[in-house]
């Protein structure tokens, strides 16, 4: 995962203004010693929440660092939130327990946060509502991101069992008040030991149990001298002896709510969080945006999302965003620069979606909904025209996809038409197919293209010779690149039988095949069978696709399916002609100046076959030939293309206006009445339930990304169905027959009994 560990929180003091103060909900409870250095990021980071209804009290544990008192005492200043309170030198476990004392009556949660770790805007939101949603869980609790001395990213799987040998849970979480004083706090007296560790096997032998939300919301910093870390390893022997004695007294296994999760069966859709607060920013005069989108991964569709967002005018438009599948948003970070982010598979259960929506609507004076690709998003559209009737709905769509329910996004799109103001789309293509497939209206379909930044893709900035040294490639072979995800919709399999013909007639090319995928494995093996490793290079995923476009002669795209891709926007903006297949608004871009559009001679419902025709190939063949043989003349034409329209700042000016003359003049017909709200509540109910599978199966791919979806999660749930059947006398019976007979040592290693 690309993780950027120099996008620390709280550089920054960026807090929000909000109409009324309230009593605290939260106490945050922050233990100081001699940490002047750290404490002003640390507390920027914790005023910089998008959750305001907290205090922090920040417990001086005796320090003696004249400079650091000195910055305590600015620090008190900047907010009516925080309190400082002084006293002698105790440790961590009793300045935490010191300071979980002197939280507000009103706060029903406490938090535990050190006077040098940090926490994401969004940390204090997502842990609140996740308990909230889930009241029988005791705390709450994030991945961490490990800063400074070291850097690594910490995501493990709660398993019970484990937390009794190695300490797997993070520093911080936001902690039920009452339950802390179930287990009397932290209680420890001594210094230089795992105090966190030893208090999480106290809440676990009361049988209290956590939910882990799955985003980097929590940052500890590791320093490499005077480390904590380092005091409580030279203690190791007492710290042993603690963890021993708590871990003994736990004596059943213990099960999280574990996100991302799919636990939803025709429940009760809540559309209304009863929370101890009301919380209402004030108003800030922009354009208020709540986006709709599926994930932040970088195809095309997220491209465009991610241009949008940053190039908007800020002091203009103010962004929220909410993403609805289980995905590792590795490009989480970058949308969160432009962007206040909540990826809702993390934290809560799919029932409160619509509640949390509605909460941040009604928080952030949102007053315009923009949707794009995302399936619950669509569903979701009637209800929130329904009860939002003035707030304009917007949504874009990149492609119709006829393999994927009739239509895909634009099926969508047009199922919830009389409730959008404005469809956008990303090529005339597609517009005429809403048009007159779909019966859309002609004025509320409009077309902005994606645009491209013709600033990085700029061929002048290249040296392609030093460039073709870095890679490794000949001077004397024309280089094709093939740039995509090598998944069935780009059919990389017809790739292969063109370059295999190809290479019949002419074997002085390189295809240089860049991206992964599914079918990735399968395409090099058919490649090394075809006898093609000569004519090949498979380079995996890159950030460096500039590189290899200065580098290419031609780039190709065999797709079955497309909206406008984006490697032919970044391709003529290098000054590479495209030789492409005649799908979606491809040749509204790529004309008889720019490239080669070839027939697409294989229908969309065949998109597993991998057989193709003779006919199909020769056309491909054909129109590399032609450009190999008139590549100059291509070459001269793309760029000024680009130029003509094309960009990415065109987008972003076209998109500025349709936003704000949108929101200042919504649609009065776009309504539905306030009595359809069960109607529509119902909609999303069906929705959730259809799209069931597919949420599932994304989430199985998010645990096996991490490398527990196999090994912990079986046997979690073995080592619970133990738990469970130990509880008959028949089963014990059977596993102490087993032990006395031996047998049981020779199913150890296969069954992990024990």
């Amino acid at each position: 995962m690309n993780f950027d560990f120099s996008k620390e929180p709280g550089k920054k003091l960026e807090k929000q203004e909000y109409e009324t103060k309230m009593e605290p909900v939260i106490s945050i409870i922050t233990p100081f010693y001699n940490s002047g250095k750290y404490i002003r990021q640390t507390v920027n980071s914790i005023l910089n929440q998008t959750f305001p209804n907290f205090e922090l009290l920040i417990i001086d544990d005796g320090s003696k660092d004249e400079e650091s008192l000195k910055e305590l005492e600015k620090i008190e200043k900047l907010d009516s939130r925080i309190k400082v309170f002084h006293k002698q030198n105790e440790g961590l476990a009793a300045t935490r327990d010191y300071g979980a004392k002197k939280a507000s009556k009103s706060s029903k949660y406490l938090c535990f946060i050190d006077d040098d770790d940090l926490i994401e805007p969004t940390y204090l939101e997502c842990l609140y509502f996740s308990l909230i949603t889930n009241p029988k869980a005791s705390w709450a609790y994030t991945d961490s991101v490990g800063f400074e001395g070291q850097e690594y990213l910490w995501n493990k799987y709660f398993d019970s069992n484990k937390l009794k040998k190695q300490n797997d849970l993070v520093a911080s979480s936001l902690i039920r008040k009452e339950d802390f004083e179930a287990v009397n706090g932290y209680e420890l007296r001594e210094k230089a030991l795992n105090e966190d560790w030893n208090f999480w096997l106290k809440l676990i032998a009361k049988g209290k149990f956590p939910v882990h939300v799955n985003f980097y919301g929590f940052w500890y910093r590791r320093k490499l001298k005077s480390s904590e870390l380092a005091r409580v390893k030279n203690n190791q022997k007492r710290n042993n002896e603690i963890i021993s004695e708590s871990a003994k007294k736990i004596k059943k296994r213990v099960k999280a709510i574990q996100y991302p999760r799919f636990n939803y069966d025709w429940d009760k859709i809540e559309d209304k969080i009863n929370i101890e607060t009301n919380i209402k920013r004030q108003n800030n005069n922009k354009t208020n945006i709540l986006m709709i989108i599926p994930w932040m991964v970088m195809g095309g569709a997220d491209q465009f999302n991610f241009d949008l967002i940053s190039r908007l005018d800020k002091s203009k438009f103010d962004i929220t965003i909410v993403s609805t599948e289980p995905a590792v948003n590795i490009y989480r970070q970058n949308f969160e620069q432009y962007a206040t982010v909540y990826d809702l598979t993390t934290f809560l259960d799919q029932k409160y979606w619509p509640a949390f929506v509605n909460y941040l609507i009604e928080k952030n004076n949102i007053n315009i909904i923009l949707n794009t690709n995302s399936e619950f998003g669509y569903s979701m559209l009637p209800y929130l025209k329904a009860k939002y009737a003035n707030i304009p709905i917007i949504d874009y769509v990149h492609m119709e996809e006829w393999y994927n329910r009739n239509g895909g996004y634009s099926r969508d799109s047009s199922s919830v038409a009389s409730v959008i103001d404005k469809t956008l789309v990303c090529n005339e293509n597609s517009r005429k197919i809403l048009m007159d497939y779909f019966g859309r209206n002609t004025n509320e379909v409009e077309t902005v293209y994606i645009g491209v930044d013709e600033k990085k893709y700029d061929p002048s900035k290249y040296n392609i010779q030093e460039l073709k040294q870095k890679y490794n490639l000949p001077e004397d072979k024309y280089i094709i690149s093939y740039i995509c995800r090598i998944s069935e919709q780009k059919r990389p399999f017809l790739l292969l039988e063109v370059a295999k013909k190809l290479k019949e007639k002419r074997d002085d090319f390189i295809i240089l095949v860049v991206g992964d995928g599914n079918l990735l494995n399968k395409m090099k093996s058919t490649a090394k069978k075809y006898g093609l490793s000569n004519n090949i290079i498979f380079m995996g995923r890159t950030n460096k696709t500039d590189e290899i476009y200065a580098i290419s002669d031609l780039t190709i795209n065999c797709s079955i399916k497309e909206g406008l891709a984006l490697t032919a926007y970044e391709s003529l903006a290098m000054g590479v002609p495209v030789v492409s297949s005649d799908v979606g608004g491809q040749k509204e871009l790529i004309d008889k100046n720019t490239g080669v559009i070839v027939p697409c001679m294989q229908d969309e419902e065949d998109i597993q076959n991998f057989s193709y025709s003779d006919e199909e190939v020769l056309n491909y063949i054909n129109a590399i030939n032609k450009v190999i043989e008139n590549l100059e003349k291509y070459k001269q034409n793309c760029r000024k293309k680009i130029l003509n329209g094309f960009t990415i700042d065109q987008m972003v000016i076209k998109m500025t206006n349709i936003l704000k003359e949108t929101a200042k003049n919504p649609n009065s017909k776009k309504c539905i009445s306030n009595n359809n709200i069960d109607i529509c509540k119902e909609l999303i109910t069906n929705r959730l339930i259809g799209i069931s599978d597919k949420y599932v199966w994304e989430a199985k791919e998010y645990n096996k990304f991490y490398g527990y979806s196999t090994d912990d999660m079986q046997n979690y749930k073995f080592e619970l169905f133990k738990d469970k059947m130990w509880q008959h006398k028949w089963y014990r019976g059977i596993i102490k027959l087993l032990q006395k007979t031996g047998i049981m040592k020779a199913l150890k290693k296969v069954s992990n009994l024990e």
